[in-house]
């Protein structure tokens, strides 16, 4: 795992835009998880034409997301991500409709996928070492905050997260590391949660 900190992309109203669409949040998706790649590639991996993976590359290099790599020889086009992350607030898609929209389903689309990728570890734990199963899973924690709390809390969680990626504490078991994915989702309760 990379080291530094990690490259990050505000996005703006355009951003929001052009990334909440299907194939082109799968697209940036393939190339963060598996790296460079053509479209011819990427069509294969994610099932649809070369033409389409084409033109939303170009979507998403339009607004920083992607960018292309020097490894292409003639026509051929090979493709990375910009950044390893990228983000927004609410704030960034404020009175903008069509962005406010795109940021909706941005996150929905988001919690689907977590849901989708939780539910694959639940389908596939039985075959993983006992140690992994007894560690890999799910917490919540109530808290009453105030926004400013929370965006400190957030702070110290994301902290956290750099350390471990800078510097992972020395275990015994340090040779059965794995990629681990780690979610954060914080929201105050409705009146109907409450």
């Amino acid at each position: 795992m990379d080291t530094a900190r990690p490259t990050i992309l505000r996005l703006d109203p355009e951003g929001l835009k052009v990334l909440a669409h299907p194939l082109r949040s799968r697209l940036l998706t393939a190339l963060r998880e598996h790296g460079p790649a053509t479209a011819t590639a990427l069509a294969h991996r994610l099932g649809t034409n070369t033409g389409a993976t084409s033109y939303h590359l170009r979507r998403l290099a339009s607004v920083g997301l992607v960018d292309e790599t020097d490894e292409g020889r003639g026509r051929e086009r090979w493709w990375k991500a910009a950044t390893e992350m990228h983000g927004w607030t609410q704030r960034d898609a404020a009175g903008d409709p069509d962005a406010e929209a795109a940021s909706d389903w941005l996150r929905r689309h988001y919690l689907a996928n977590f849901v989708e990728r939780y539910g694959s570890w639940l389908d596939a734990h039985g075959s993983w070492p006992l140690a992994w199963q007894d560690v890999a899973g799910g917490s919540d924690y109530a808290l009453r905050l105030s926004p400013s709390a929370l965006a400190a809390f957030q702070a110290e969680v994301e902290a956290l997260f750099l350390r471990y990626r800078t510097d992972p504490p020395a275990t015994d078991d340090a040779g059965d590391a794995a990629a681990v994915q780690v979610y954060l989702y914080a929201f105050p309760l409705t009146d109907a949660d409450r």
